[in-house]
């Protein structure tokens, strides 16, 4: 019998005898009334960087996309299929999300992939391949510091790379008139996933700071 992988199952079983007996009410409550999530977080689909669970939410708390390398595309209504666009676009004008956080993470399989295209097993012609190339001219730019260390490099464009989607997201009208209005923060952040820090993008200079947490 087709079944799915014992650990999902495992896991499942788990989660009905434990989370979803504690919250059930919860569950319930947002099945009836629907999502109103404040916060959408657009993060990378590497497995070590979960934003529920980095930031320890519950059901309804965040509404989450998830990309290779955390990308956010620049806004092109050419009537093709833009899945993160789509995302984006449901959040902000139907959810009405008053936060956009744009989260990379140390270690980005995708943003090695971009500062070292010869040496990944994928063509131009790859969706990967297409998809890293949105920063190719800063993965060209950082590549060419031979003063940094390799892991600088890679630091160095994670980073890079979430100021560019927060850019990125700016093109978008939906999201720069209600930004302008006081009514949407976009906000920056980078989690190290070898030591849990997380850094957070200053908004008036663009750079990550540690947050107080106390």
């Amino acid at each position: 019998m087709t079944h799915l992988p014992d650990r999902l199952l495992t896991g499942y079983r788990n989660f009905m005898t434990g989370r979803y007996q504690s919250e059930s009410s919860r569950y319930r409550s947002l099945a009836r009334e629907g999502q109103k999530p404040e916060i959408m977080v657009v993060a990378c689909c590497d497995s070590r960087a979960a934003p529920e669970t980095i930031f320890d939410v519950g059901p309804g708390e965040l509404f989450v996309l998830r990309n290779v390398a955390n990308l956010v595309p620049p806004y092109e209504p050419d009537g093709e299929y833009h899945s993160t666009s789509a995302a984006l676009e449901f959040a902000v004008q139907s959810l009405k999300v008053r936060n956009i956080v744009v989260m990379g993470h140390g270690r980005c399989g995708g943003i090695k992939a971009a500062l070292a295209p010869e040496s990944e097993p994928l063509s131009p012609g790859d969706f990967i391949g297409k998809w890293m190339s949105l920063v190719a001219p800063s993965a060209d730019a950082v590549s060419k510091n031979t003063m940094m260390t390799a892991t600088e490099r890679q630091t160095a464009l994670e980073r890079i790379s979430i100021r560019f989607s927060i850019a990125n997201l700016r093109t978008f009208p939906c999201v720069r008139i209600l930004e302008e209005k006081g009514k949407l923060s976009l906000h920056g952040a980078w989690f190290d996933i070898s030591t849990g820090e997380l850094w957070v993008m200053n908004r008036q200079t663009g750079d990550f700071e540690r947050p107080d947490i106390g």
